[in-house]
């Protein structure tokens, strides 16, 4: 019987998505929280740059690159206390034959990544 990925487990994928997508960017981090609702995700610096960056998982038919846009204001406004610039990075996440189909443990996934989105 297949098993599916459970709701923290799609975050973490998204989460090592994610934080391989910042580090070949050249991002240092200085907190990552994988826990799932506590926000931010990663705290990370790039060009003495501070980032708050807020990662979600989601499933087809969810668009990943649409964001709560009520929390992403909170977010921005506790980042700006600490003058960090404030991102979103959504990634889709589907089975690997099927996008449409949840992700099964120990098999192929497919993902929809569109990279950091900024929240100003």
């Amino acid at each position: 019987m297949s098993e599916y990925l459970n709701e923290q487990e799609l975050h973490n994928l998204a989460m090592n998505i994610v934080g391989e997508d910042l580090q070949a960017q050249g991002f240092e981090f200085l907190g990552v929280n994988s826990k799932l609702k506590r926000d931010p995700q990663f705290v990370a610096l790039r060009d003495k740059n501070l980032h708050f960056i807020i990662v979600r998982a989601v499933a087809y038919p969810e668009n990943a690159d649409v964001y709560d846009a009520v929390l992403m204001r909170t977010i921005k406004a506790h980042a700006d206390k600490f003058e960090a610039k404030t991102f979103y990075a959504g990634v889709g996440l589907g089975h690997g034959s099927d996008y449409a189909k949840p992700v099964v443990k120990n098999e192929d996934y497919t993902m929809v990544y569109n990279g950091l989105q900024e929240i100003t």
